[in-house]
């Protein structure tokens, strides 16, 4: 049997509750020409059973597990068992349009230089455990990324939008398996630096799950990870500038994910003291973020989630 066109890598964590839907909406792809590998790292609910129900329906699921080693030690060690040419990666709580790969495909087809692809994203709210349409779409650049596209903002925005060639993520060892957050930024920004080629998908087609108690997201760690990351690449004002705009976006985040005011509102001062002006300067994003910050005490959580996803 020939190798498939894409393996989709996905790692398992507790996801029990998700990701079968995960795995349905890869199965439901318009381009079938795929295997999928399922990492299971070291789940203490009922993930391994969905993960075992899942392939017994499926010859392409293939499932392994290990001991808890977290994301980027599961992404790397689901990649080397890849047989595709291209790796797509995919969290166990997200979504995919059922025309993703069959976009990437054509994109690469037509762009054999390119080495990875991307697509933007909708953030999509969870409500009672199930995704909802979103109204915010991450923006795509109109030419190939450039190390400023990943170090703050990042123009990708979750793994499960990467599509990559499997040799050039071999190339490169894959993930810091010392970061948990900004792992991807990093990686991307190894990339670039290596001279690679990365170009967006002007198409909403991935579903990014916003959870409904926003505590799925860390933004102490996200913020402390990003920090050690940006730090290698630039420094002096530069830093304080960038630090001010990732927790700007950091901000907006927390919004969408309905977190506590309390921990809103320090990302907004850190983003603030790093450098007000940058903060400031985004226009009505700026503004409506800032809105969000100074009225969301006054709103609860679901209204919050709605008005910023």
């Amino acid at each position: 049997m020939s190798a498939p066109k894409f393996s989709v890598v996905i790692p398992a964590y507790n996801a029990g509750a998700t990701l079968r839907s995960t795995v349905v909406s890869v199965l439901a792809q318009t381009d079938q020409d795929f295997e999928i590998v399922v990492v299971d790292d070291g789940s203490s609910d009922g993930t391994l059973n969905a993960m075992l129900d899942l392939a017994v329906k499926d010859e392409r699921i293939r499932i392994v597990s290990q001991p808890n080693s977290g994301v980027s030690a599961t992404r790397n060690y689901g990649a080397s068992l890849a047989k595709g040419e291209l790796i797509a990666f995919l969290d166990a709580d997200d979504q995919w349009d059922r025309e993703k790969l069959a976009r990437h495909r054509e994109m690469h087809r037509c762009d054999p230089l390119l080495d990875a692809s991307f697509a933007q994203v909708e953030f999509a709210p969870e409500r009672k455990g199930k995704l909802k349409r979103g109204r915010v779409r991450s923006s795509i650049p109109a030419d190939y990324l450039d190390l400023g596209d990943v170090l703050v903002e990042n123009a990708v925005c979750t793994t499960s939008n990467l599509v990559i060639k499997r040799d050039a993520f071999a190339d490169l060892g894959g993930f810091d398996q010392t970061m948990r957050y900004a792992e991807d930024q990093e990686f991307l920004a190894r990339l670039l630096a290596h001279g690679c080629l990365i170009r967006g998908i002007p198409e909403p087609l991935v579903r990014y799950r916003m959870s409904e108690d926003g505590l799925s997201c860390d933004f102490e760690a996200m913020l402390s990870n990003w920090r050690r990351f940006a730090s290698c690449w630039i420094e002096g004002s530069e830093l304080a500038q960038a630090e001010a705009i990732y927790c700007r976006y950091l901000t907006r985040r927390a919004l969408r994910a309905g977190a506590s005011m309390r921990i809103t509102r320090s990302l907004a001062r850190r983003g603030i003291s790093a450098d007000r002006g940058t903060f400031m300067a985004g226009g009505a994003r700026s503004l409506l973020t800032l809105g969000g910050v100074l009225a969301g005490g006054t709103l609860p959580a679901p209204l919050r989630r709605a008005v910023f996803a």
